[in-house]
C-alpha cells in the first residue's frame, strides 16, 4: 500500500507552489500509486484550465504581479474577498477590471470617499409615485465582482455597510433580505503612504478578507517590459484584447472541486498549532480567530487545486499563512517601535512550530 507521504516528498517545503499544470512537475496521473485514503477522483484539470487562461488573458495587459493574479483566484474560488495595498500605480484597480473581463462576470467600482453615505453602496428604498409602493434601489455593491477603492477613505458607517453582504452575501434593508448572485466578490485597495483624511477600518471587517496582499514596485526588469508594451499605446488599448474565457458556472465548479481536495488530519492540527501560537505569542497584542484558521485551510485546498494536486502540503499552508494572517494580528507597541512587521512574526511563527511529515 502506498502512503500519501511518499506523494508529498515530491514538493519541497522550502519553496512556494508554483501554479502549473500538474504534468510540468510530477508523473503522469495514470502512473501514480494509488493513495492510501479514500476519497474521489477530482477534475483538477478543470481548475487548472481556468487558472491558466485566466493568467493568460490578464498577463495581455498586466506585467509581473504574479502572486496577486494567483490569491485573488484563490480567493474567488473559496468565496472570500482580498483587501490590497500598494502605492498608486502599480495595477491595483487594472487588474480587477481584467479579471472581472476575463471572467465574463459582472463589475462594478465604488470610489470610496469621506461623504459617502451606507446607502450610496446597497442601495435605497424609494416611494413610486405610480405604484404607490415603496421599491428597492440596489446599490453598486449588487454585481459579481467589486472593487471599492481606496477603502480606507469612508468613515465607519460607511464601512458598517460592507459588514453584513461580506460575511453572509446578502443585504437586509427595512426589513427585506435581498440575496447577491454568485459568485460575489469584493476587492478593496488603499493606499499605505498617503493617510491624511482616511480612516482605520475596524478589526471586525479586516477579519472578513480572506487575504491582505501587500504589493511592491515592479522589479527593473518589469519596468523595462512595461515601457516597451505600451511606448505605442498610451490609451492602453490592448485591455481591448482580454477575451472572457471563463463564466460564473466555470467559478462554481471550481469552488466544488476545491472544496473536495483532500487534507490531512496532522494538517488540521498544523494550522490549529500556527493560530493558536498567534493568541499566545509575546510579540502580539492581538491574536487572531476561528475565522482566520477556516481561512488558511480554504485558502491551501485552493493553491493546491490550482497546482493539479488533490492533496494539500504544508508547503500550501506556509504559502497562504502571510496573507491571511497579516491583517488579523496586531503587533506590541514594543515591537512596532523595534520596526518588526506582521509578516516577521508570521514567518518566525512558522519557523517555530513543527512541519508534519
Amino acid at each position: 500500500m502506498h502512503d500519501e507521504t511518499n506523494d508529498q516528498e515530491r514538493f519541497d517545503l522550502d519553496k512556494k507552489p508554483e501554479f502549473v499544470r500538474p504534468e510540468l512537475n510530477t508523473p503522469p496521473i495514470n502512473s501514480t500509486p494509488a493513495r492510501s485514503w479514500d476519497r474521489p477522483t477530482l477534475d483538477l484539470k478543470k481548475v487548472t484550465d481556468v487558472v491558466d487562461k485566466i493568467k493568460s488573458e490578464v498577463a495581455k495587459v498586466i506585467i509581473g504581479q504574479t502572486e496577486m493574479v494567483d490569491l485573488l483566484m484563490a480567493a474567488m474560488f473559496t468565496g472570500g474577498h482580498v483587501l490590497v495595498e500598494g502605492v498608486p500605480g502599480i495595477a491595483k484597480t487594472l487588474t480587477s477590471k481584467l479579471l472581472a473581463q476575463a471572467f465574463h462576470v459582472d463589475y462594478s467600482r465604488i470610489q470610496f470617499t469621506p461623504d459617502l453615505m451606507p446607502t450610496d453602496v446597497v442601495g435605497t428604498t424609494m416611494y413610486n409615485l405610480k405604484t404607490s409602493e415603496f421599491t428597492f434601489n440596489k446599490g453598486p455593491i449588487f454585481s459579481n465582482i467589486v472593487l471599492i477603492d481606496e477603502i480606507n477613505r469612508a468613515p465607519a458607517k460607511t464601512q458598517s455597510a460592507l459588514f453584513e453582504v461580506m460575511e453572509e452575501y446578502q443585504v437586509t434593508m427595512d426589513g427585506e433580505t435581498y440575496m447577491m448572485d454568485q459568485p460575489f466578490f469584493v476587492i478593496a485597495t488603499q493606499n499605505p503612504i498617503e493617510q491624511e483624511g482616511t480612516y482605520k477600518l475596524p478589526e471586525a471587517q479586516l477579519d472578513r478578507f480572506l487575504f491582505k496582499i501587500n504589493l511592491h514596485y515592479p522589479n527593473l526588469e518589469e519596468e523595462k517590459q512595461i515601457l516597451h508594451r505600451f511606448k505605442s499605446d498610451f490609451k492602453m488599448r490592448q485591455k481591448e484584447k482580454v477575451q472572457p474565457v471563463c463564466s460564473a458556472q466555470d467559478v462554481k465548479e471550481c469552488q466544488e472541486i476545491i472544496e473536495k481536495v483532500h487534507i490531512k488530519d496532522e494538517l488540521l492540527d498544523y494550522i490549529a498549532a500556527i493560530i493558536h501560537n498567534t493568541r499566545n505569542n509575546g510579540d502580539l497584542f492581538l491574536g487572531a480567530s476561528p475565522r482566520a484558521s477556516l481561512a488558511i485551510m480554504k485558502a491551501s485546498k485552493a493553491v493546491a487545486a490550482m497546482a493539479g494536486r488533490d492533496f494539500v502540503t504544508p508547503d500550501d499552508i506556509q504559502y497562504v499563512a502571510d496573507p491571511v494572517l497579516n491583517h488579523r494580528i496586531i503587533l506590541t507597541p514594543e515591537r512596532e517601535m523595534e520596526g518588526y512587521g506582521a509578516n516577521d512574526v508570521v514567518m518566525d511563527i512558522i519557523k517555530k512550530i513543527e512541519v508534519p511529515r
